[in-house]
């Protein structure tokens, strides 16, 4: 019997020790899969979530770009360029709740999946543009336009994540380049982007 007390005397430091690592690890891996700037999901973490929600045919992928950025920092540092970053990615999660997710791809790109539920997608990411073009409560004069590109996943049966990023980065892109601030829905038909998945100067659909 001593020598049973003995040996579970013996193990308990070390189930204990397994069990802080585990929670430490579960911790790391959580943190890992969020943007620090943002507090958005970074790409790994968007994916999982975003693959998810592309099972529902009313699933519609956005990507934004923000504009002038390198202006932004050039202009008023990069705490600015922080800033505004950071007001983005909280208007934008605060725009795709309830059930759909945001992420930080990188840099001053985000992405988003959301479920149109009522139809009303194209009018709501025209209002999104005029929340997110609005400038920062704490620093009034740092603010720009954010592009956005968007596809509905029905229309591109088949299609996984990346495919339909593609598209929607064509279509932001093509946002971008109009000389008009706005929503492009991406085009029907065969992808034409580059290598990258963009094509400066494409026209989409508004």
């Amino acid at each position: 019997m001593s020598v049973l007390f003995a040996s579970l005397a013996a193990a308990g430091p070390l189930a204990v020790g397994w069990s802080v690592h585990t929670v430490w690890l579960r911790r790391s891996l959580r943190r890992a899969r969020r943007d620090p700037l943002t507090g958005l999901r970074t790409r790994d973490g968007f994916t999982r979530r975003a693959t998810v929600l592309l099972k529902d045919p009313r699933a519609v992928v956005v990507l934004a770009d923000v504009d002038r950025f390198k202006q932004i920092n050039d202009t008023h540092g990069h705490a600015a360029g922080d800033a505004l970053l950071a007001a983005v990615a909280a208007r934008l999660a605060h725009a795709v709740t309830p059930g759909g997710v945001a992420g930080r791809l990188g840099g001053d790109e985000f992405a988003a999946v959301v479920i149109d539920r009522d139809g009303t997608m194209a009018d709501r990411l025209h209002t999104l543009a005029r929340v997110l073009a609005r400038p920062i409560d704490t620093a009034p004069a740092v603010h720009t336009t954010v592009s956005l590109g968007w596809v509905r996943a029905a229309d591109h049966p088949g299609e996984d994540l990346s495919v339909l990023l593609r598209r929607a980065d064509e279509a932001m892109y093509a946002a971008k380049h109009s000389g008009r601030p706005g929503p492009y829905r991406a085009r029907l038909g065969r992808l034409l982007g580059s290598v990258a998945g963009r094509r400066p100067g494409r026209r989409g659909a508004a």
